[in-house]
């Protein structure tokens, strides 16, 4: 049964140590371009879209 827990511990001080803040850079990163000036337009016309008539 130790050997369970430490392997368990094993993987949660990874999980922690590692994907954690890596998921969070991820997360800013798409939430940077996301309100970055230059992808404006872009987006702009992308939510005209489905309003469009062709």
């Amino acid at each position: 049964m130790k050997a369970i827990l430490t392997v368990h511990n094993l993987a949660s001080e990874l999980v922690t140590t590692i994907w954690t803040p890596a998921f969070v850079a991820i997360f800013l990163a798409i939430i940077a371009y996301a309100f970055w000036p230059r992808n404006k337009a872009v987006f702009d016309e992308a939510a005209r879209l489905p309003l469009r008539e062709e």
